[in-house]
């Protein structure tokens, strides 16, 4: 009899576990599975990809418990994983396609569903690879990209090492907005090979990842394809500022000024770096927020030039490319000179007028009142 008791208690223990996804101990220890189906998709966006699975066997009855994944994943090679925890059945994100990827997923059940402790279940696992043809060397080399002014976006490249005279590289761009991978309609070109893009406007582009491919193609060969990852704000190389001036403050002091260079970039947006020459000395480049800065001089300063280039600050970029330096500003000393003589002697020189008018109604005040008391006493 006890044996059947037995029997039936570990057949009602089954099906419980079968039914509601957990399997019952001798210690009632809950175990969930992990997700089903995950995998890795590539929508053609040259590193923008999928991740997605489905819910984990016979959930059914956890309807009134909010079920959650954690998700993690790398590049192949990377030292550290991203950890998302989500309830959602896909998630999406940027990769390196010149490396693999590989990620790995997990069930989640609450503490209320539980009865007090989170419950997690075993790893599923998956990778992405695109399988690399061609030589490493045939990959387009030194690839460069920059975003002119915040206007117009231009990349570069040298071919690659050893390849055929036949061999041609062709670049596609996709961004989140775009339906499709596009490829670039103006190409730079010397001897007949492409070795550069410039792009059309780029509309609601900036502050998002922006992917590139370069493949090649070949009669011969296969060409092996390079993927780059960036985001437009961060290569950015504004225009230089203009219309520098310089003007004395006091025997010690020249204030430099200058315009805010032209274009869409904000006004708050840049930083600046000086170089100062006084007397044929460079004084050390400084870093300003603002359009002008007061230098300190000496009386002896016979010469005094500098120069400003301008830069994206770190509230609207990550990084950025310095602009090129802007034409020269100079001052001679005579000018200096003159320029306080003329600054202190005239305010001086009405000062002394005031003083000398002042003194002689004053002088003529007491001689006044005298004249005035006699007319009264005759």
């Amino acid at each position: 009899m006890a044996f059947v008791c037995l029997a039936i208690g570990c057949l009602y223990s089954f099906l419980i576990s079968t039914t509601f996804g957990y399997t019952l101990s001798s210690d009632t220890k809950i175990e969930v599975y992990p997700p089903q189906d995950f995998e890795i998709v590539d929508p053609g966006y040259l590193g923008y990809l999928y991740l997605q699975w489905q819910p984990p066997l016979s959930l059914d009855n956890f309807k009134k418990c909010t079920v959650e994944y954690e998700l993690k994943y790398r590049n192949i090679g990377s030292e550290t994983w991203t950890t998302i925890i989500t309830k959602k059945l896909h998630y999406k994100d940027g990769f390196d396609l010149n490396k693999g990827v590989e990620a790995k997923i997990r069930t989640l059940l609450p503490r209320q569903c539980t009865n007090g402790s989170e419950v997690q279940s075993s790893w599923a696992e998956t990778t992405y690879w695109i399988s690399p043809q061609g030589i490493p060397e045939t990959k387009v080399q030194d690839m460069d990209c920059v975003y002119y002014n915040w206007q117009y976006l231009l990349c570069s490249w040298k071919p690659g090492i050893g390849i055929l005279l036949d061999t041609n590289y062709n670049l596609f761009y996709w961004y989140e907005g775009l339906d499709r991978a596009l490829q670039c309609v103006d190409y730079i070109k010397a001897d007949g090979q492409n070795i550069g893009c410039r792009f059309p406007y780029l509309e609601s582009s900036d502050y998002k990842d922006f992917y590139i491919c370069v493949n090649g193609s070949s009669e011969d060969e296969p060409i092996r394809s390079s993927y780059f990852i960036f985001q437009l704000q961060n290569i950015v190389k504004p225009l230089p500022p203009s219309h520098l001036t310089l003007t004395r403050e006091s025997l010690c002091e020249v204030q430099l000024k200058w315009s805010v260079p032209f274009g869409p970039i904000p006004a708050r947006c840049f930083i600046y770096e000086l170089e100062i020459i006084e007397d044929d000395t460079t004084l050390v480049t400084i870093i300003v927020e603002n359009e002008t800065y007061t230098l300190k001089t000496t009386n002896e300063t016979q010469h005094l030039c500098f120069l400003v280039r301008s830069k994206l600050n770190m509230y609207c970029s990550d990084d950025g490319i310095w602009s090129e330096w802007s034409d020269k500003r100079c001052w001679e000393g005579e000018d200096l000179l003159k320029k306080a003589l003329l600054l202190y002697l005239i305010p001086l020189g009405f000062i002394s007028i005031f003083i000398v008018f002042l003194t002689g109604l004053l002088s003529n005040k007491p001689n006044t009142s005298l004249e005035m008391v006699r007319c009264v006493t005759l």
